[in-house]
C-alpha cells in the first residue's frame, strides 16, 4: 500500500517530520506555526517547526520566507513586533539592518522599563488572531499529514483564504 502521507492503520506508529513533544501539553506531539502577518493580520510569511523546537532556531527562515517584498527606501516605515522568546541583542540588530523598528520586550522586565526603551501600544493581539483564524480551520487544528511540506501546503491554502476574506469584507 502506498503512503499517502495521512495516518491510517499501517502507518500508526509514524509521526511525521517536524513534530515534537509539546512541553505545555502534557508531552503530545505537535507543530508550530510560525507567522509573520501585518498590521490588519494578514499573512505574509509562515514557517513551521515541532513542538518542542525553540521558536529562535526559525527566526531568519521565517523573516527570509516572506511573500511580499519590503518596501525601498526610507518613506515607509515599518515595525517588527516580537514576543520575549526574541529577546536577543542578535536579532534586534538583525532587524534594524533590515530597516525595521524593532519593539521586543525585554525578559525579566514585566513592569520596570530602562530609560531608553519607550511605551508602545500593544501590537501582539494581530499576530494571536491570526493563530485563531487558523486554528479555525480543522485541518490546521489537528495536523493529520505526515509529510510537512503537505502541512505547510494546507496552512499556505488558510493564509490564501484569509487573504481572500480580507478582501471581501
Amino acid at each position: 500500500m502506498a503512503d499517502l502521507g495521512q495516518p491510517d492503520s499501517s502507518c500508526a506508529g509514524k509521526k511525521g517530520q517536524k513534530v515534537g513533544k509539546n512541553p505545555t501539553d502534557r508531552g503530545k506531539m505537535g507543530t508550530k506555526r510560525h507567522i509573520i502577518v501585518d498590521k490588519a493580520g494578514i499573512p505574509l510569511a509562515v514557517v513551521i517547526s515541532g513542538a518542542n523546537d525553540h521558536d529562535i532556531t526559525v527566526h531568519d527562515e521565517a523573516w527570509g520566507s516572506l511573500v511580499v517584498a519590503r518596501p525601498k527606501g526610507k518613506k515607509v516605515q515599518q515595525h517588527a513586533c516580537e514576543d520575549k522568546a526574541y529577546d536577543s541583542d542578535k536579532r534586534r540588530v538583525w532587524l534594524k539592518r533590515r530597516g525595521y523598528v524593532v519593539h521586543i520586550p525585554r525578559k525579566g522586565l514585566d513592569t520596570e522599563l530602562r530609560p531608553e526603551d519607550k511605551r508602545y501600544p500593544a501590537r501582539r493581539w494581530v499576530v494571536e488572531r491570526t493563530g485563531s483564524w487558523h486554528n479555525r480551520f480543522r485541518r490546521l487544528k489537528i495536523r493529520y499529514e505526515l509529510k510537512p511540506e503537505n502541512f505547510l501546503g494546507f496552512v499556505e491554502f488558510a493564509n490564501a483564504i484569509i487573504c481572500f476574506r480580507s478582501c471581501h469584507a
